[in-house]
C-alpha cells in the first residue's frame, strides 16, 4: 500500500506534463515562427489521410504560462512538506497520508471542469492545492515504515516502498500516451489517475493503520515481534527537540541542501518538460511520447537498485568509506545525467541517439538513491525525518523554477533554445556537485541526540565528551532540585 501511494502521488503529479502537450494549440505559435532546426512531424495518419491535428486544444497558452502551471504543484508542495511531517509525528501517518492523497485525487478529477471555467488562472490555484495534498506524502511514510519496519528490513522495504515513485512516471506516462493516442480526450488522464487516488484511499483507510499497537487485526506474535524490535513502534517515546539552530549551522547539511536542489534542478527537468521535448522538437506523436517518456524512468528504477547494491557491497568490504560511497555516487548521478542531456540536445533530429541519451541520463541519475538521498540518515539518523523533510522542502524551489525558467527560455519551443535550457541545467547539476564534494561528509554529525540509541563505537573525543558533560550537568540539576 505505500508502494501504491508513491505510485499515485507522482502520476497524478505528472499527469498534466503530458496532457498539457494535448492541451494547447501550438498551430498558431508554429505558423508564426519558422524554425530551420525543425524536425520531421511525425502526426498520425488517420485512414482518410488526413492529418490528425489536436481535437481538444483549447487553449491558446504561451511557453511561459504553461511552464508556470507546471510549476504550480511545487508551491504547495513546498508549503505543507514541513507541517506535514509534524502532523503525522502528532496524530498518525495513516489519516495524514490517506487524506493529503485523497485531496489531491479529488482535485485531479475537479481539473478538466476547472480549466475550462476559469482557464490557466484556476487551473494553476487548483495545482497549488493538489502540491499542498501531496506534501505530507514523503514525511508520514518515512513515520510509518519506521513505526512498521524493524531496522534489518528498512533498506529493502524503503527500496520497495519508495520505488513507487518511478513507477508512478512510467504508469502515469505510459497510460496518459495511451488515453490520449488518436483522438483521445485529455479530460480522461485527470479522470482515470483521480479515480485510481480514491479507490487507493478506500483500501488504506481499511487496511492500514498508524502503528502496531492501533492495529485492530494484528496477531499478538507480531506485535510483541515489533514492539520488540522497532524503537519507535511506542509513538509516546519522549524525545529532544529538534537541534534547528544546530542544523543550519552545519556545513555538511548545506552541502546536502546544494546536492539535493541539484538533483531537483535535473530531475524535475526531466520529468516536467521531457513530454513536451519529445512533442515539441523531436515532434513524435503522443502515444509514442507517453511510451518514450516512461522508458527513462524504468532505467533509472533499475539503476537505483544497483548502485545502491554496488554502494553497500563496497562499504562493507572497506573499499571506500561511507561518505565517498556517497560522494562517488552523487558525482555519477550529477555529471552524468548533465553530459548526457547536452549530448541529446547536439544530436539534433537523430530521435534514436535523443533517446538514447535521455535514457542513459536518468539510468545515471539513479546514483543519487545510494549517495545524496540517504545521506541524511548518516548525518542524524535520530532526526533523519526532520532533515529529510527539510532538505525536501527547500529543495522543492527547484521545481518551482524550473518549469517557468524553460518556458522562458524557450518561447517557441525550437531545438536552439531547449538547448540553452538544457546548458543552464548542466551549469546546476554540475555546480552543486562540486559544492557536496567538497563539504559533504558521511558521519554522525555532534548535535544529533546520541542519548536514545547510544553512542557509536568510533566516537572517542569530541561529541562523546560533550554528551557525557551534559549527562553531568543534568544529574547534578537534578539532584539539587531534588533537595539531595
Amino acid at each position: 500500500m505505500g508502494l501504491l501511494a508513491v505510485c499515485n502521488a507522482y502520476t497524478m503529479r505528472v499527469c498534466l506534463n503530458l496532457a498539457v502537450t494535448q492541451m494547447v494549440n501550438t498551430t498558431k505559435h508554429e505558423d508564426a515562427h519558422f524554425d530551420p532546426d525543425a524536425c520531421p512531424d511525425d502526426s498520425e495518419i488517420l485512414t482518410n489521410g488526413t492529418v490528425s491535428l489536436k481535437p481538444y486544444a483549447i487553449f491558446d497558452w504561451s511557453e511561459s504560462t504553461q511552464g508556470l502551471i507546471l510549476s504550480g504543484f511545487y508551491y504547495g508542495y513546498a508549503i505543507t512538506h514541513v507541517p506535514g511531517g509534524y502532523l503525522a509525528e502528532k496524530y498518525g501517518g495513516k489519516w495524514t497520508l490517506g487524506i493529503g492523497l485523497l485531496s489531491t485525487a479529488i482535485f485531479t478529477l475537479m481539473t478538466p471542469v476547472v480549466v475550462k471555467a476559469g482557464g490557466a488562472t484556476w487551473l494553476f490555484i487548483l495545482r497549488v492545492l493538489q502540491g499542498m495534498g501531496e506534501g505530507p506524502t514523503m514525511p508520514a511514510l518515512m513515520i510509518v515504515l519506521a513505526r512498521w519496519v524493524p531496522p534489518h528490513e528498512r533498506s529493502r522495504q524503503g527500496a520497495l516502498v519508495f520505488g513507487g515513485a518511478q513507477i508512478g512516471n512510467i504508469f502515469g506516462s505510459f497510460m496518459s500516451g495511451f488515453l490520449m493516442a488518436g483522438d483521445g480526450d485529455w479530460a480522461n488522464v485527470f479522470y482515470f489517475f483521480g479515480c485510481f487516488g480514491v479507490l487507493w484511499f478506500v483500501a488504506w483507510s481499511i487496511l492500514c493503520f498508524s502503528t502496531p499497537n492501533t492495529h485492530p487485526y494484528i496477531s499478538e506474535e507480531e506485535l510483541n515481534y515489533l514492539n520488540e524490535t522497532v524503537t519507535s513502534a511506542d509513538t509516546k517515546s519522549v524525545r529532544d527537540p529538534v537541534p534547528w539552530k544546530a542544523i543550519v549551522r552545519s556545513v555538511p547539511v548545506w552541502a546536502l541542501l546544494f546536492a539535493a536542489v541539484g538533483h531537483d534542478w535535473g530531475y524535475y527537468t526531466m520529468v516536467t518538460d521531457l513530454p513536451k521535448y519529445m512533442t515539441d522538437v523531436l515532434k513524435f506523436n503522443i502515444a509514442t511520447t507517453g511510451t518514450l517518456t516512461a522508458i527513462p524512468y524504468l532505467a533509472m528504477w533499475i539503476s537505483s537498485f544497483i548502485f545502491g547494491w554496488a554502494c553497500d557491497f563496497c562499504v562493507k568490504k572497506n573499499w571506500h568509506s561511507i561518505k565517498t560511497g556517497r560522494i562517488i555516487h552523487t558525482t555519477i548521478a550529477a555529471t552524468g545525467p548533465a553530459i548526457c542531456i547536452i549530448l541529446a540536445s547536439y544530436a539534433g533530429c537523430d530521435r534514436f541517439a535523443a533517446v538514447a541519451y535521455f535514457i542513459a541520463s536518468m539510468a545515471l541519475m539513479g546514483g543519487f538513491y545510494s549517495g545524496m538521498k540517504v545521506n541524511a540518515l548518516d548525518l542524524a539518523p535520530n532526526y533523519a525525518g526532520s532533515l529529510t523533510a527539510m532538505i525536501n522542502g527547500t529543495s522543492t524551489i527547484s521545481g518551482i523554477i524550473t518549469p517557468y525558467l524553460i518556458g522562458l527560455l524557450t518561447p517557441d519551443s525550437t531545438l536552439v533554445q531547449w538547448r540553452v535550457a538544457f546548458w543552464v541545467c548542466f551549469a546546476v547539476l554540475v555546480g552543486t556537485n562540486v559544492v557536496y564534494i567538497i563539504w559533504a561528509d558521511g558521519k554522525r554529525q555532534w548535535w544529533d541526540d546520541v542519548r536514545q540509541y547510544g553512542y557509536p563505537a568510533d566516537w572517542k573525543h569530541g561529541p562523546l565528551k560533550m554528551a557525557d558533560e551534559d549527562k553531568e550537568k543534568s544529574k547534578k540539576a537534578e539532584a539539587k532540585d531534588s533537595g539531595k
